[in-house]
């Protein structure tokens, strides 16, 4: 968390400074980030440099969806991914430019699952490393929206390998744990039980 703050302070620093010699110190806060990830992991120091210097402008945390879709039978879809640990997780991604976080959570759904669907409401808003989930490289946004099935077959996408529908009890136990979690998926099944429940954040 340091090294993300360290590093995010810098990016800052370098879209507004002025003077050679900031540049220069917020440069030095940069390969201090990545030498702290680096301490911390089996990853070069030089590749999380090459990572920090492709970010640019004002720092702010990424946004990713997650679309908890649920069928007539009250079971919940996940995805088996293809990339990283091939575990299961709610279908979902980056938030992508000029589409709302519904519209990208709907597409992720069809592209990773093959079905369609529709937002019943917004479950959640979480902070990714206030969560428990392992260290990331960077702050992240964690939207959860639960959805009603309204159509499609089951075909997997490019990143998936794996369409399954689960009850709360048959949820498995590989979890593909840098995108979710397992009491993330209980307070789904809550919030599909009881709509009335508020919007979850921080």
């Amino acid at each position: 968390m340091w090294a993300r703050e360290i590093q995010a302070i810098a990016q800052t620093g370098l879209a507004f400074c002025k003077d050679a010699y900031d540049t220069e110190r917020y440069l030095s806060l940069r390969q201090l980030a990545a030498q702290i990830m680096a301490a911390h992991s089996q990853v070069p120091a030089a590749q999380y440099e090459a990572l920090f210097a492709c970010e640019t402008g004002y720092a702010t945390p990424k946004v990713d969806v997650r679309g908890a879709v649920f069928d007539s039978h009250g079971r919940m879809l996940l995805v088996r991914e293809v990339v990283d640990d091939s575990r299961w997780t709610l279908p979902g991604g980056w938030a992508d430019v000029n589409q709302t976080p519904a519209e990208c959570v709907i597409r992720e759904i069809e592209e990773e699952s093959g079905y369609a669907a529709r937002v019943i409401k917004l479950a959640a808003v979480w902070d990714r490393a206030r969560q428990g989930h392992p260290p990331g490289l960077f702050s992240i946004v964690k939207m959860f929206f639960v959805c009603a099935l309204a159509g499609g077959t089951a075909r997997t996408g490019l990143e998936t390998n794996g369409v399954s529908w689960f009850l709360e009890h048959e949820l498995p136990s590989e979890l593909s744990m840098g995108r979710v979690l397992p009491h993330q998926l209980a307070r789904m099944f809550v919030h599909w039980h009881q709509p009335a429940v508020a919007t979850e954040f921080n």
